[in-house]
Formats: structure tokens, sequence, C-alpha cells
């Protein structure tokens, strides 16, 4: 099976204020190796504030304080936010939303981006109508759906989703997840799921990563990681959700 996404012995550091302006270094990832195959689902779990959303930003360039490297075997990942409501712009429709991408790549007219736009809007479970609506006139998970549709509208091959269904009542987090999966499968899409739920992860990943205070301490397939784990942390968090 071949990779899309490689990460060997990445490290980041984040800079904060302290007494009289001082300015402090801290190591926030710990040398995190780990590959991403095509076609997988593969899980980032933690504990709030251990290291996830950080992993996400250097992977999508977005952290310059680093060491170690990542190497993309595809076309850089697209993100999928935890909150719809905050990542959407509020005074633009959702047409106008998942239109943006392909209108600032400058490479497409308007009749190609509106039927690409059509095309999306209809393969995350939305109408027409959805598109003159801004995200304050949408529910939460048809604003998650908008943001799937405007990841999806560069046609990528690698997506993070940074707990993308947690701000969404049950119900909804299930058929948003479902939505993602068959999304996966029809387009062959990868995904880095992060999320702190192993319920989750038990549902949708083949193959999970655990994340401690920014170190991967343990990591397998989904089945053999929740019947046999070794660190105590992951029995912690088993115990905690399972």
């Amino acid at each position: 099976m071949s990779v899309v996404l490689e990460s060997n012995n990445l490290s980041v550091w984040y800079y904060s204020s302290g007494v009289f302006g001082k300015r402090h270094r801290r190591q926030v990832l710990h040398g995190v190796s780990f590959s991403l195959a095509r076609g997988e689902i593969l899980g980032l779990v933690g504990e709030s504030g251990c290291g996830k959303t950080t992993l996400a930003k250097a992977l999508l360039g977005l952290v310059h304080d680093t060491e170690g490297s990542i190497t993309h075997h595809t076309k850089r990942p697209q993100m999928i936010f935890q909150d719809p409501g905050g990542s959407l712009n509020p005074s633009k429709t959702a047409g106008w939303i998942i239109e943006e991408p392909l209108r600032a790549s400058g490479k497409y007219s308007a009749a190609e981006r509106k039927e690409r736009v059509i095309e999306q809007l209809t393969r995350v479970g939305l109408t027409p109508e959805h598109l003159r609506r801004s995200p304050r006139e949408l529910s939460g998970g048809e604003r998650q759906r908008v943001s799937i549709a405007a990841c999806l509208i560069q046609r990528p091959r690698l997506i993070i989703a940074d707990e993308p269904v947690s701000s969404l009542d049950v119900t909804t987090q299930g058929q948003i997840l479902d939505l993602l999966i068959e999304l996966g499968r029809e387009l062959d899409l990868s995904y880095l799921f992060i999320t702190h739920d192993m319920g989750i992860v038990y549902q949708i990943c083949d193959r999970a990563l655990v994340m401690r205070n920014g170190h991967i301490i343990e990591e397998g397939p989904v089945p053999e990681l929740f019947a046999a784990p070794r660190e105590e942390y992951t029995k912690r968090l088993l115990s905690e959700q399972i």
C-alpha cells in the first residue's frame, strides 16, 4: 500500500512571553514519526493540550520553528475544522465560501466554478438552495457539510480532520462520520482524524496514534490497540470512554 504522508522525527517549538516581556521557547512536539497510507483513516487521539492540533498545523506548513521532516506524496492536505461556525465567513453565502478556493486559484471560468460547486454541494448531501444561505442560516450539521464541500473543491487526496464532529449533537455526529467514510471510499481519500473520543476511533479508524505531552506513546491497528493497550495512559483513555 502506497504512503501519502510521512512525518520523520518532527519536533515543534512555540514562543511565549514571560516576565518583563522575555520570550521563552517551549517544545510542544517531540520527535513525532508516523506514516499515513493511501485510503487509510488514521486516528490521532489524546487529551486536550497534548499537541494534536499543533501537529495538524505543522503538517499544513503553518508552523515554522521545527526540526525533522514532513513528506507529502500527494497534494498538500486540506483541513476540516472543529467549529464550522468559526471557520466559515459569516458575511458570505455557502456558495461563495465553497467557490472561493477556485476563484483564488484563477484557473477556472465562472461556468467551471459553478459546475464544481454544485457537484461538491450535492456530494455532501446539500441542495442548490443552500448556496444562497449564510452560515448563520444553516444548522451545525449543514455548516460542517459546507466546510467539507469547500475542502473537497480542490480535489485533495489527503484530509486532516481536527475534531470535526465534537461540536455537533450525537445524531448529527453519526451522519457526518458516515459521510466522511462514504467520501473516502468514493474519492479514494486518506484521513488523519484528530479526536479525543476513543469511541469514534473505534468506529471509523483503521489505525491509531496515541499522543501524550507531544509524544506518540503508542500506535497500532485499532482492534489490537483496543484489545491489548500497552501504556497505562491508553488504558485510562479507554476506561473513561469505552
